[in-house]
C-alpha cells in the first residue's frame, strides 16, 4: 500500500535534511513485497552494526556483497539446476534469487561478511576523517588565553 505523502513543504522549513526526505519518498514508493530475505540490524558499538540475513539455501558462492559510496548491495542467485530431480510436498524454505539494497550513512564502510547456519552477517563501521572529528581551538586575546571546544 502506498500512501503519497508530500514532503514538500518540510523541504522549505528544514535546511540540510533534503537526503532523509528522499529517501523516506523513496522507501514509500518500493513495492511492499520486498520482504525477503529477512534481516535484523543490530547495534554493536557506538559506530558499529552489523546487518543479519536469513539465507538459508545459499552457498557462499551464490551470494555477493558491494559496497558502492553509500549504498550496500547484497545479492543471491542460486544454481538453474541444483533442485531439479527433487519433488516437493511442500516448499517453506525460500530459495529464490533476490537483491536487496542498504543505503548506509556518511562514512560508513563495511569491515566484514561471513556465513554461518544460514545467516549471512555483514559488520558496518563508521569512521570519521581526522578533518570532521571534534578538535580544540585556542582563541587569542589581550588577557589570559581561553580554549573553546567544537562538539
Amino acid at each position: 500500500m502506498r500512501s503519497d505523502f508530500d514532503f514538500a513543504p518540510y523541504y522549505r522549513a528544514t535546511v540540510g535534511f533534503d537526503r532523509v526526505f528522499d529517501m523516506l519518498d523513496s522507501m514509500a514508493s518500493q513495492p511492499s513485497g520486498s520482504g525477503y530475505p529477512p534481516y535484523n540490524i543490530e547495534k554493536t558499538g557506538d559506530d558499529a552494526w552489523r546487518i543479519v540475513m536469513a539465507v538459508a539455501g545459499f552457498a557462499e558462492a551464490e551470494l555477493n556483497v558491494t559496497q558502492k559510496e553509500d549504498e550496500l548491495l547484497v545479492t543471491g542467485k542460486g544454481q538453474p539446476n541444483r533442485d531439479d530431480r527433487t519433488e516437493y510436498l511442500y516448499r517453506g524454505i525460500g530459495g529464490r534469487d533476490f537483491e536487496r539494497r542498504f543505503q548506509l550513512a556518511d562514512h560508513v564502510r563495511v569491515t566484514g561478511a561471513r556465513l554461518v547456519n544460514g545467516l549471512l552477517s555483514i559488520d558496518l563501521q563508521r569512521e570519521l576523517p581526522e578533518e570532521k572529528k571534534a578538535r580544540s581551538i585556542r582563541i587569542e586575546a589581550e588577557g589570559a588565553p581561553r580554549t573553546i571546544t567544537q562538539q
